[in-house]
């Protein structure tokens, strides 16, 4: 199991990228990244395609790793974790066939 800021330092150590043309080429500050990887601060959403362009790897795989650590960062300190996602995982069914249904989907 590895983080969103462990998948992208794997993935920059395994190009042999230094820290600062990645930084460079995502257009943000080295020191953000390097606090993404060490998962001091979170990445937001926008970067997740310049990453995949940058690596040649699926976006979806990103996006999977960006949004379980923003969902497991928000529960981690919970003692009804897994109960919650329970919950949440009908409801994101329930939303989505009742937009469906309306033929519309609303995030």
């Amino acid at each position: 199991m590895e983080t969103f800021g462990d998948l992208i330092r794997k993935l920059r150590e395994e190009n042999g990228l230094p820290l600062r043309k990645v930084a460079a080429n995502i257009d943000i500050d080295p020191s953000t990244l390097s606090k993404i990887e060490r998962n001091v601060r979170h990445a937001n959403k926008d970067i997740i395609e310049k990453f995949a362009a940058l690596f040649s790897i699926d976006k979806k795989e990103l996006l999977i790793a960006f949004l379980s650590d923003k969902v497991a960062y928000e529960l981690i300190n919970e003692d009804c974790s897994k109960d919650v996602l329970e919950v949440a995982e009908g409801k994101i069914k329930y939303i989505r066939n009742k937009n469906s249904k309306q033929g519309v989907l609303n995030f």
